[in-house]
């Protein structure tokens, strides 16, 4: 018997961010399709107690399972809405969206075919491009090819009337084609260069641009080669084109994560270069294998009954790439290319795919069902009372002592509570004594909560081995802080996931969690939140460091020349890669001063 759909449960996974929901009956299939700004408050809006609406209570009491895939923008979620839509042609989407109801470009056929906004049945001979997210996005876009291609957008009957230019001529944005200041070859290029544009293949057109400028202005045609370098220069400053579009091949991109003993591998699915869907796996991570290896596995598994198409993304380099890509290649008849770090829009991709990833696991560790057997299962590796409801995790973060950061992470009976972290910028240590570090964040922390009367930890997790556990129970002992259990949390051997061993406070002998415990597996999860916290904590506050203190540690630099030489050579990393000579070269900067400067970049060797 399948289980019950549990709304409250699922909601406290969603995300606030832009995407595509699918909900799904007791049979997998698909009831709706719906694009929101906020998952978690669109999705959340379904389950209130009174819904007006009879069509929405039949549809949530039908709900077993929902299915989200994150975009970059709500734009993006509207489109792939839409194309989800008429793929799966949802029971309940096929009366609310219809293809008519969104814009699409409209270039005409003819010899001076004209582009223009179309909605509703495509009957007029041409080509349309679309459907776009808003009419507004259409009008961008035509705006754009009016002035970078010149294309009339009149309708005909003005167009056929026109004995001299209208004001688009005089603007640049016609070529007049009414009344004969165009010809028809040249106008046709014109088009044929928009609908690659709109096909997403701008970099063809701008190649076939430049090639064009440089016959124009060999032959001496310096007008010509001037338009067509505005052509180009417009082009790549102001093209943009939606995230979830492609190229016109097929291929699948497979993005795999892992955390807290368990992993995530997304798979995203192009056919014709459009996004059709995505799907979230969750393979059971061996102790002694890394994710690539993980990715392979599933690779081969997903593969071994479905359609393999031409080429593979994949987040991670695979140990057995040529022997994979040669089983698919028997079984597919063709050469299958694995390409592990792409570039340009197929990078973006890919980022895409991790970041689902990654969302979808966040989700799988943080039910509700799946956090209450970890804590109960931690409750008995620690030998507790009673089930902790509140865990708590310090991390400390530098680079050779320099900008050290400690966080705290805390996580709940409902899984992490991001309200509650905190990060400590540490100062007056020892530079790289994570020892004395880690007793500043922890002093701060609960001397604060003491005199908050705030809610302290069950437990408390220290990324260390036996000195960092010392420093958390010097610190509680200190501060008088009683019903807390403070444990220390040290890597394993070559920091492979599932050796770690624990310290207890109050026990004489370390311990190792078997590698598929649920309590280890939330143990790592927590050691590895309040990692990346830290780390990106410290990369922060480095980053504000090397870029404020570098050229105000210069004796002779103050706020002006300081602002001169950042504005003359466009920012501190173009000033750190200059030499002497172009520094002395900067009004009010001496060969002396030119020289100070290098050497504060550079080391004064």
């Amino acid at each position: 018997m399948a289980t019950p759909f549990e709304p409250q449960s699922f909601l406290k996974t969603l995300v606030a961010l832009p995407g595509v929901y699918r909900m799904l009956d007791e049979r997998g299939v698909t009831l709706y399709v719906g694009k929101a700004r906020n998952l978690r408050q669109r999705v959340a809006s379904y389950f209130r107690d009174h819904q007006s609406s009879a069509k929405t209570r039949s549809l949530v009491a039908q709900i077993q399972a929902i299915e989200v895939t994150v975009t970059h923008t709500e734009a993006e979620a509207l489109i792939l809405e839409s194309r989800l839509i008429k793929e799966l042609q949802p029971r309940y989407n096929i009366l609310l969206r219809d293809d008519k109801g969104y814009p699409y470009i409209h270039v005409a056929a003819g010899d001076f075919p004209g582009l223009t906004l179309h909605r509703g049945a495509k009957r007029a001979p041409g080509r349309y491009f679309g459907p776009y997210p808003h009419a507004n996005a259409v009008r961008d876009t035509l705006n754009l090819l009016q002035k970078v291609f010149r294309l009339r957008s009149c309708e005909d009957s003005f167009f056929r009337a026109r004995s001299r230019p209208c004001l688009q001529y005089q603007i640049k944005r016609c070529t007049a084609p009414c009344v004969g200041l165009i010809d028809r070859e040249r106008y046709q290029r014109q088009v044929q260069n928009a609908v690659l544009f709109l096909e997403g293949r701008s970099g063809q057109v701008i190649d076939d641009l430049a090639q064009r400028m440089e016959k124009e202005a060999a032959a001496l045609h310096f007008e010509e080669a001037a338009v067509l370098r505005d052509q180009i220069v417009e082009l790549r400053q102001v093209q943009q084109r939606q995230h979830v579009e492609g190229e016109s091949g097929d291929l699948d991109v497979v993005a795999g994560v892992a955390r807290g003993g368990a992993a995530c591998v997304q798979v995203f699915v192009f056919r014709g270069g459009r996004l059709l869907g995505n799907k979230a796996f969750f393979p059971r991570l061996p102790e002694d294998e890394d994710v690539g290896a993980v990715l392979g596995a599933f690779l081969a598994q997903y593969y071994l009954d479905r359609e393999i198409p031409a080429e593979l993304l994949v987040s991670h380099d695979l140990a057995e790439a040529d022997l994979l890509a040669q089983a698919f290649q028997e079984r597919a008849g063709r050469r299958i290319a694995f390409v592990a770090h792409p570039r340009g829009e197929r990078a973006h991709w890919l980022d895409l795919a991790r970041r689902n990833a990654e969302h979808a696991l966040m989700a799988h560790l943080s039910s509700q069902a799946g956090i209450r057997q970890r804590l109960e299962a931690l409750r008995d590796a620690l030998g507790l009372d009673e089930i902790p409801n509140r865990l708590e995790c310090f991390d400390i973060s530098h680079t050779q002592g320099e900008a050290t950061v400690a966080a705290c992470v805390v996580f709940g009976a409902e899984g992490p509570i991001k309200s509650d972290y905190r990060r400590y910028n540490i100062e007056a240590i020892t530079p790289g004594d994570d020892y004395a570090a880690l007793h500043q964040a922890l002093t701060r922390r609960y001397t604060r909560l003491r005199e908050e009367q705030s809610r302290l930890p069950d437990v408390l997790f220290i990324d260390g081995g036996p000195g960092q556990l010392a420093q958390a129970r010097a610190v509680l002992e200190e501060l008088q802080v009683v019903g807390v259990t403070a444990v220390g949390v040290a890597k394993g051997p070559a920091r492979k996931p599932g050796l770690e061993t624990l310290f207890l406070s109050g026990e004489n002998r370390p311990f190792i969690l078997p590698a598929d415990s649920s309590a280890l597996h939330l143990v790592q999860q927590i050691r590895d939140e309040a990692h990346r916290f830290a780390i990106a904590g410290h990369r922060q506050r480095r980053a504000k460091v090397r870029t404020t203190s570098a050229l105000e540690r210069i004796p002779g630099i103050g706020p002006k020349r300081r602002q001169s030489l950042l504005r003359q050579f466009g920012g501190l990393k173009q000033l750190a890669r200059a030499g002497v000579e172009d520094l002395a070269g900067v009004e009010g900067i001496n060969a002396e001063l030119a020289q100070r400067i290098y050497d504060a970049f550079h080391g004064d060797t």
